[in-house]
């Protein structure tokens, strides 16, 4: 048998094959644990980018209030009476700021209101001269009122609305608001059917002088002819 002080190795790989199985069997797990350590410290540090197969371009979205003046904005809670239901009630239409616009060529005013983080629209419509805040029975910080096309809904329909603010403060400033916006849509509708008056009096003027030129062509006329047959 080998001696195992052998120094050529030989002596001690046939006497301790054990150990040495051992110790091979060691260093491969040392050897797959850094493997496994390695893969897993690639994939942690992993960050896949992956470029849009279509890039497309950013649009602007127009809600028409860039062409109109911002005259007043108070947050308050919406209501309509539901009178197409077997028993007519109010209902909760939503709650955010209340706006009242101008347009600033057209000079039209509008009242225009959007839910809260949605922005859906609840209220949408034209302030008229004959449009009327009344105070909710019971409540000093709320208004009901009618309209007779609110766009809401897009197709325009009559509603009853009724809007509630935080306190009586808020509510009085918007009812003075909303009555001098509508004082001013009034006095625009004043003129404006004052000029269409001017208007169609100056056309009946010009209408009464080509009559009156007309009759006396016909007049001359029959003067001429008159005078011609004379002559013969």
């Amino acid at each position: 048998m080998p001696s195992v002080t052998n120094r050529s190795g030989a002596g001690w790989t046939m006497n301790c094959p054990a150990a040495c199985a051992a110790h091979t069997g060691q260093d491969n797990e040392a050897h797959e644990e850094h493997d496994t350590s390695t893969e897993n410290t690639d994939d942690s540090n992993h960050d896949p980018h992956f470029e849009p197969i279509v890039s497309l371009p950013e649009q602007e979205i127009k809600t028409l209030e860039e062409d109109e003046e911002e005259l007043f904005k108070m947050r308050a809670k919406l209501f309509r009476f539901a009178s197409e239901n077997e028993h007519p009630e109010w209902k909760e239409r939503g709650t955010g700021d209340v706006k009242l616009l101008k347009h600033k060529e057209k000079g039209t005013i509008r009242l225009l209101m959007r839910r809260d983080k949605t922005l859906k629209i609840c209220a949408n419509h034209y302030i008229t001269p004959l449009m009327e805040l009344k105070p909710n029975a019971g409540s000093d910080r709320a208004w009901v009122w009618n309209t007779h096309a609110d766009f809401a809904d897009e197709c325009p329909k009559p509603e009853l609305l009724a809007i509630r603010f935080l306190n009586a403060e808020n509510a009085q400033k918007f009812k003075a608001k909303f009555e001098e916006c509508r004082n001013e849509v009034g006095k625009k509708a004043k003129k404006a059917g004052t000029d269409k008056n001017d208007s169609a009096d100056k056309v009946a003027e010009k209408l009464e002088e080509l009559s009156v030129k007309e009759e006396s062509r016909e007049s001359e006329k029959k003067e001429t002819k008159e005078k011609t047959e004379e002559k013969q």
